[in-house]
């Protein structure tokens, strides 16, 4: 696999490498961005609002799972408000002084975009809360009974928090958004539209129905029907007449080990041992990443949120289950009878 590449190729995630190729593919208005609808006309009203009153946008949190545009989102408030961007990632701010450096440069109503925001340290998080709440932040300077602390006034900014993990935000901070929304998965449709656009401005001969089987194994999600059109245009030339059709799409998805429903060998090898180990569960999230070589984190952010939208998959207080849809998608039978798991749904 190339250097910087994801491991797998529906991994909704992406290496910085990968990142800076999306940025010629992303949508730089609300027109040109496809779907997510009842939260761009709402932030539409927010905008507008805010640009009437000569103020700064409320502070926004977008989440939800990763590859659904929540950086492309806050690219575009930026434009749309007619301000600067500023983009950084909570992971790397080792200390409150690099956050309070880089808020002391905001100018004014800036978007100052966060990725990963629930990975801020407790201590630096608490500078944010000034600092959205009023506009100000307290700096110490020297330590012991020399200490001096001044307060820095801070022109109005517009902070958009992103994450994929909403449960890990601390109630203080997520009080101090004005909005928060969730990000869904994209239907099949919605994605055919992303591909035709990405496929314009890629150069690349598609037809219709290349692009629709496309976006039928993309999980919802446009950062890997982006990554499989990309990597189909290698079978269309090498193995084909350079046209994405949908049988150059069929064979090369099938090379790649992506199926009908957009699974790839990890998540049936999960939902494999969860079935044929555990008798199709309940199975603690722990015992599952162990089984299969992930972290937990890894498996409850990147796998389960597609494999339980597309109903593969069910979590319960006492664990993981195999759904009915599961066993049937590899050609499996549900236990049925006393005890059964799926009782009268064989």
């Amino acid at each position: 696999m190339e250097a910087g590449s994801p491991r797998r190729i529906t991994e909704p995630g992406a290496p910085d490498a990968e990142r800076r190729e999306e940025i010629t593919l992303r949508p730089q208005s609300f027109e040109e961005f496809v779907g997510q609808e009842e939260l761009k006309a709402n932030l539409r009203v927010f905008i507008q609002a805010a640009r009437e009153r000569g103020e700064a946008l409320d502070h926004v949190l977008l989440y939800g799972p990763p590859g659904l545009g929540k950086t492309t989102l806050a690219g575009i408030l930026s434009r749309e408000l007619g301000v600067p961007f500023k983009a950084s990632s909570s992971p790397i701010f080792q200390n409150a002084a690099e956050l309070v450096g880089m808020l002391t440069r905001m100018e004014k109503r800036q978007v100052f975009f966060l990725d990963e925001i629930h990975r801020l340290g407790r201590v630096i998080e608490e500078h944010l809360y000034s600092a959205m709440e009023d506009f100000r932040v307290d700096v110490v300077v020297d330590r012991g009974p020399g200490a001096r602390q001044y307060s820095l006034t801070l022109p109005p900014f517009t902070l958009v928090g992103a994450t994929t993990r909403a449960g890990m935000i601390t109630a203080p901070l997520r009080s101090r958004f004005g909005v928060v929304a969730r990000l869904d998965f994209y239907q099949p449709e919605e994605l055919s539209q992303i591909l035709a656009r990405s496929a314009r401005l890629l150069e690349l001969d598609c037809d219709e129905d290349g692009l629709a089987e496309i976006a039928r194994r993309s999980r919802g999600t446009p950062r890997i029907a982006n990554r499989l059109l990309r990597r189909l245009r290698d079978f269309a030339q090498v193995d084909g007449d350079g046209r994405i059709t949908r049988e150059i799409a069929d064979f090369g998805l099938d090379r790649l080990g992506v199926d009908g429903a957009g699974l790839d060998e990890m998540d049936r090898r999960l939902l494999r041992t969860l079935i044929e180990h555990h008798g199709g569960g309940p199975a603690g999230v722990a015992t599952l990443a162990m089984a299969v070589a992930e972290e937990v984190e890894t498996l409850e952010d990147v796998y389960e949120p597609y494999l339980i939208q597309q109903g593969f998959l069910r979590r319960t207080r006492r664990g993981r289950e195999a759904a009915p849809r599961a066993w049937e998608h590899l050609g499996l039978t549900p236990p049925v009878g006393d005890g059964g798991l799926f009782e009268g749904k064989a």
